[in-house]
């Protein structure tokens, strides 16, 4: 009766965001949660049209010349988040390297639309890199958002064969910039294992992460979407991903949440509310 329950509510959601043009990385990325958030109600909001400029080897998202971003996107946002009573908004997007301001100021947009029609709501930006601009991050971070997101993917020396485009120290700058501007903001990032890492890999990830002022880490195994993406070079057993769970809380990061199925946006309301609860506490 769940399940049944489950694939009502997946397609009721999807007929929504079409009939309102829009996105979601969910569906976008194949990812394997889709069917649990969606029953929640919760998504993680594609902005800036559904083709990337990038072509990162382990994504299914379209790749090749976008279309303008549409003048309608950040209304549309914030009015599907109200329709759907959503206590907690994910703003995502593909990369924009076609953009003057990389796409920065549709997500303050887009922001602005959802704090004025849902408030109370909290917010959560998962960004690209803005192609290593501190002034568009800090742009970002001025409109408010509660937390700031922004993914490694994974290890170093992995970045030029399966993220050509990006840069692993841009993306560790990006994230210390954000939280050397807002110290207040939930800083986050994640990467995915199964692409071909070493142990010691992992580790010195962590470490960087941790010095990078990174609040809140996900780990998840990569599961190749398509055929079109690179394969899995190896699938992890559970116990590893709570053991760098362990170790990443023993560096100093706060709050990391590791295991098979994790994703970027993985109960991230929930995330939020136990960070917020923790720093009342302190």
């Amino acid at each position: 009766m769940r399940k049944n329950k489950r694939l009502s509510d997946l397609r009721e959601l999807k007929v929504m965001l079409r009939a309102a043009s829009l996105s979601t990385v969910c569906e976008e990325a194949r990812c394997p949660n889709i069917s649990e958030c969606f029953s929640v109600p919760t998504a993680t909001f594609l902005i800036l049209g559904d083709t990337c400029t990038r072509a990162c080897r382990f994504c299914s998202i379209k790749k090749g010349k976008p279309k303008l971003p549409s003048e309608d996107e950040p209304f549309n946002v914030a009015k599907a988040a109200h329709d759907l009573g959503l206590k907690h908004v994910v703003i995502t997007s593909v990369t924009r390297d076609d953009l003057a301001d990389k796409g920065a100021f549709k997500f303050i947009e887009t922001i602005r639309e959802v704090r004025e029609l849902n408030p109370g709501t909290t917010i959560e930006v998962l960004t690209p890199d803005f192609g290593g601009r501190q002034d568009l991050v800090e742009a970002v971070l001025d409109a408010g958002p509660d937390v700031f997101n922004h993914n490694v993917e994974t290890v170093k020396r992995l970045h030029r064969n399966i993220r050509p485009g990006a840069d692993i120290d841009r993306s560790l700058n990006v994230l210390t910039w954000a939280k050397n501007c807002s110290p207040g903001t939930l800083v986050k990032s994640g990467f995915m294992v199964g692409l071909g890492e070493r142990q010691e890999e992992i580790m010195t990830l962590l470490r960087s992460l941790r010095d990078a002022g990174v609040d809140v880490v996900t780990i998840g195994q990569y599961m190749r979407p398509t055929l079109n993406q690179i394969p899995v070079e190896k699938y992890w057993e559970p116990r590893y991903f709570d053991t760098w769970a362990a170790i990443g809380r023993s560096m100093g990061i706060k709050h990391v949440i590791s295991g098979p199925l994790v994703r970027s946006s993985y109960h991230a309301k929930e995330i939020l509310k136990e960070m917020k609860a923790k720093d009342a506490v302190h």
